[in-house]
């Protein structure tokens, strides 16, 4: 797995739209805010583009955009502008013999789970499941800030920590070791089927969600059951599952009780990661140490 450099104040961010549009406004505003911190930014053509109402630009360009990006040799990071719909109807036009031979930082969440899969099982690229510009930069939370640079530039092993107010929790305990992957479970269960479904096999699967029902988050955590996806990995970090709740039935954790429990890997819950603030950044493909027992991520050099 491909560990790419840090990241330097003076260098030069790469701002890509590969799944929904944001106003010129919030474009211009985005551009700013990184220059305040320090940073040379170049933004792609899909950053002030719309297409269909729910698309920044046409798939070839934003893909265009991702490829451009990798490919320029002055581009040390590339961060997403913002999540929405879009990164699965242009995976395919993305060049991963560009992207092996160019590895950089690449940061993303929500639909942007995709390309991790995509980057980290194809184009064997470690990246970074974190904040995006628009929707965490512009008013950057100290802890989401902290978090981010620590990680990006950490290359010896680190701990993951919650926030002190918020204590992560054991669902199972015992130890697990293994790449950790995963991201969005919406997701992650789109791509099921597809040549680009996740590989669970001795790895550290992290989920989170955002607006699902529990019965929704029952029907695709029954879906990796099915598939055997939860059965083949190592263990389990449950992140953030922001207003997945309803008024009737279960609980989204009675939902984690009744089918991540019984698989009896090693499991816990409450991990500050996904549609939150403050929110940890993760680095996907890395290899995790997950001490449950004893509330621990570990994430190692290699």
């Amino acid at each position: 797995m491909m560990i790419p450099k840090g990241l330097n104040f003076g260098d030069t961010i790469g701002v890509v739209a590969p799944a929904g549009p944001v106003s010129r406004e919030k474009a211009d505003c985005a551009k700013a805010v990184l220059e305040e911190m320090g940073f040379k930014v170049k933004m792609g053509k899909s950053c002030y583009l719309s297409y269909g109402g729910y698309l920044a630009g046409e798939d070839e360009i934003r893909a265009e955009d991702v490829n451009n990006m990798f490919k320029d040799k002055d581009v040390a990071a590339i961060i997403c502008i913002r999540g929405g719909y879009g990164c699965t109807r242009m995976m395919e036009l993305l060049d991963i013999e560009l992207i092996k031979k160019n590895p950089k930082i690449f940061v993303g969440y929500s639909d942007v789970t995709a390309l991790h899969l995509l980057f980290n099982q194809k184009a064997d690229l470690a990246t970074y499941h974190g904040p995006m510009v628009v929707s965490n930069m512009l008013d950057f939370n100290p802890f989401t800030k902290k978090s981010f640079f620590n990680v990006i530039n950490e290359k010896d092993d680190i701990e993951l920590k919650n926030p002190e107010d918020n204590e992560i929790k054991v669902m199972v305990e015992g130890f697990a070791k293994g790449r950790l992957v995963g991201g969005n479970l919406a997701l992650i269960v789109a791509t099921m089927g597809t040549p680009y479904e996740i590989d669970t096999k001795g790895k550290i699967l992290f989920i989170e969600d955002i607006n699902e029902k529990p019965y929704s988050i029952d029907r695709m955590l029954t879906q990796l059951v099915l598939s055997r996806k939860l059965e083949k990995c190592e263990g389990i970090i449950l992140g953030d599952f922001a207003d997945c709740k309803d008024d009737e039935g279960f609980t989204v954790f009675e939902v984690f009780e009744n089918i991540i429990k019984p698989i009896s890997k090693p499991t816990v819950y409450n991990f500050r990661s996904g549609h939150c603030e403050p929110m940890i950044t993760i680095p996907l493909g890395r290899v995790c140490e997950l001490d449950a027992t004893n509330k621990k991520v570990i994430i190692k050099n290699y």
